[in-house]
């Protein structure tokens, strides 16, 4: 059986827009992504993690465990030996306690797969393939978090085409989730459950076809 590491924020961890519940985990798109996985005949474990306001490579100053760069080579150690690990972070880069663009959010991923490619795994294990997808864009966030990314939008633009060129200046797969879905209509950000569905069933199409797995 091979493992897949989903590394990545409140998109993926199932968040459902304007509460604090999360989707069932069928339900959200590293679900069906296996589900899809496991229907094709490939013997996968999918290992979920995934932290609300995770950043790629900055803290947030108000709650701790946020700079995604912390942490991750012990996370790649921990679940070794690794197929496959998907980052699908930058978001949270956009709130509005900082003032990144999308040039400066690909670099903290780039430090990411860097991070990802030095981790003190065991002798013989193989460094995993990575997959960078770059989330769907922003739009007018609105409800209870509509202060936190206030001018996100703006400054998220840009942000699939730089992920694009870090993905190809590090030799890694790549990925745009905008290509399939939008972020919700509800609160700008997330993701409704139909945009999991859609995400999870098109990252497994690629993954077969790529023969990531």
């Amino acid at each position: 059986m091979e493992q897949i590491l989903i590394y990545a924020d409140s998109l993926t961890w199932g968040i459902i827009p304007d509460t604090r519940e999360r989707l069932a985990f069928d339900k959200r798109w590293p679900g069906v992504f296996e589900q899809n996985l496991l229907a094709a005949g490939k013997e996968v474990r999918v290992i979920e993690n995934c932290l609300n306001g995770r950043r790629s490579a900055w803290p947030d100053p108000f709650k701790p465990g946020r700079d995604g760069s912390e942490g991750l080579a012990q996370v790649i150690e921990m679940h070794s030996p690794l197929k496959l690990a998907i980052l699908m972070l930058g978001t949270n880069d956009f709130q509005s306690s900082h003032d990144n663009d999308a040039w400066l959010s690909a670099q903290g991923v780039s430090k990411l797969i860097d991070i990802i490619r030095q981790s003190p795994i065991e002798p013989g294990m193989p460094v995993p393939q990575i997959l960078i997808v770059a989330p769907p864009g922003i739009i007018d966030p609105r409800g209870p978090i509509a202060d936190k990314f206030r001018g996100a939008q703006r400054r998220f633009k840009g942000l699939p085409d730089e992920l694009a060129k870090v993905a190809a200046d590090q030799s890694t797969h790549y990925f745009n989730a905008g290509d399939v879905t939008e972020s919700s209509r509800v609160d700008g950000i997330h993701l409704d459950q139909p945009q999991h569905q859609a995400l999870g069933s098109a990252l497994a199409e690629f993954a077969l076809r790529q023969r990531l797995v």
